[in-house]
């Protein structure tokens, strides 16, 4: 569960928005985004933009069952930066004006449903400015999340989607692999076994593979964004490849 409060999610998505537009637009529209393959500039906006839409339909219709996110915008080049700018905007002014005791669909547990989708999207979207920071050269970790963010960033990667039964990261046998930020103290043991995986907010027992490092990296290694050499694997490197191989989501 979250510590952080509602309003810092709806800042970060603010920001996270705001300077992925700048990035895509920068960069062009048939830039290579390369952490996400096969993806130009183009696909990542379109992408960026039907979420960003749907999330706020939800929220703002109150809609209490899933619907299905509209279909891709033929738009290109400024005219698509322009409407995702729109939609990002859209999305901030719904969750800021939502009451408290909004009712709506999400599809995970989270205090309230206005903290989920508040959450969702802030990460979301600091994910997908990575991809578009990608567009233009190497990312640099602490110029795209902060340590509290990435910090809560990897308990909703580890317990709200790795624990449901889509995840794929799975064993034949019962193996442990521990996830730690170094600057933040954040601790998540990852139960492996044949089921989803069960994560743990401990570091009670011994762990056959442990990444580590500052949060920022950590977070952006755990979504794929950046390669596992940097963050530290100890142990078994076996885990950290399943990790790699199977978490996508």
């Amino acid at each position: 569960m979250s510590t952080l409060s509602i309003d810092t999610h709806i800042d970060a998505l603010d920001a996270a928005g705001t300077a992925l537009v700048e990035a895509a637009a920068a960069a062009g529209p048939d830039a290579e985004v390369t952490t996400c393959a096969d993806w130009q500039v183009r696909d990542l906006l379109r992408h960026m933009t039907k979420v960003h839409r749907w999330a706020a339909a939800t929220v703002a219709g109150g809609l209490t069952s899933p619907h299905r996110p509209g279909e891709d915008t033929e738009l290109d080049g400024d005219d698509l930066v322009a409407y995702v700018r729109e939609g990002h905007a859209h999305l901030v002014d719904v969750l800021r004006k939502a009451p408290a005791d909004l009712e709506c669909w999400t599809f995970a547990p989270a205090p309230s449903p206005l903290a989920f989708w508040a959450r969702r999207q802030a990460h979301e979207t600091i994910v997908h400015r990575a991809d578009a920071a990608s567009a233009l050269g190497p990312l640099r970790a602490p110029d795209l999340v902060t340590p509290e963010l990435a910090t809560d960033g990897i308990d909703e990667l580890l317990s709200v989607f790795h624990s449901r039964d889509r995840s794929r990261v799975r064993v034949d046998q019962p193996r442990t692999l521990r996830v730690r930020t170094t600057d933040t103290g954040g601790v998540r043991t990852v139960r492996l076994s044949e089921q989803a995986p069960r994560i743990e907010a401990s570091a009670d027992g011994p762990a056959d593979c442990e990444m580590s490092g500052p949060a920022d990296r950590l977070y952006l290694m755990l979504w794929n964004r950046l390669p596992q050499e940097a963050v530290t694997v100890s142990g078994d490197a076996s885990l950290a490849r399943l990790w790699r191989d199977k978490s996508a989501l």
